[in-house]
């Protein structure tokens, strides 16, 4: 049987001397990991497809319950982000967070259309990487299942509050932490406030249509870095690898 689709690569993983594994997202199978053969040997004609974070037009062949690339053709290859180390390890953070939250045949095309939105954005435009990454490190976890509650603060109901509590993902005053709390609350403000607002829901093409400076962005990111985190319970090499770049 044979099956046609776009898929963003989001993990090569050597199989043997000469096959290698890929695994995908797509838009309407969810995540799939097929073979791809010969992509090991040099002068392999789906090197170019089937590299970490091409987005390709695959048409894949079924045997035995497993999926092999039959043909690819490359539909972005996002080659802004390959010029550039900082870019690239921030991209492929994106890939492997979206590898964790997605599903084997579930689709999630809202998911591929962050990520893939969130790549162009680093490889084609002058956006800051620190608010790509914020925005995507939230938008994310909102499709995760983990949208905040950014409305008044839990405790007391007033409108300005000041902490954002990490691990239950809602507003508090300084004043307001319950006795029995344990989890880490960061400081907010109003603009950064309004920014996690806006970035949980507007339209998805409108994701980075919101304005910080320097300072609060580098908040953001620590906020929504520290929630995402959180919520899903792990850390990223990636991540990781990507903040020894910067400093």
């Amino acid at each position: 049987m044979y099956l046609k689709t776009q898929g963003l690569i989001l993990r090569v993983t050597d199989y043997n001397d000469r096959d290698a594994l890929v695994t995908m997202l797509t838009p309407n199978h969810g995540k799939l990991t097929v073979k791809a053969r010969s992509l090991r040997r040099k002068n392999s004609p789906l090197s170019a497809t089937c590299q970490l974070l091409a987005y390709s037009e695959f048409t894949l062949f079924e045997y035995k319950g497993m999926y092999s690339v039959n043909e690819a053709e490359s539909v972005e290859l996002f080659t802004g982000l390959r010029k550039d180390i900082c870019k690239l390890s921030l991209g492929t953070y994106f890939a492997q967070v979206a590898e964790l939250i997605s599903q084997e045949d579930l689709s999630n095309p809202e998911l591929l259309s962050l990520v893939l939105n969130c790549l162009f954005a680093l490889s084609k435009t002058d956006e800051p990487e620190r608010k790509i990454k914020a925005a995507f490190e939230l938008r994310c976890a909102c499709l995760a299942g983990f949208q905040p509650d950014l409305g008044n603060c839990y405790g007391c109901g007033a409108e300005q509050a000041d902490m954002f509590d990490l691990s239950a993902g809602h507003l508090s005053c300084f004043s307001c932490r319950a006795d029995d709390a344990s989890g880490v609350r960061m400081p907010i403000n109003p603009s950064i406030l309004n920014a996690m607002r806006y970035i949980c829901t507007c339209m998805p093409k409108k994701l980075l249509s919101f304005q910080l400076g320097d300072e609060n962005l580098l908040k953001l990111s620590d906020i929504t870095e520290g929630y995402l985190l959180t919520q899903l319970e792990r850390g990223f090499s990636t991540l990781d690898f990507y903040k020894s770049l910067m400093i």
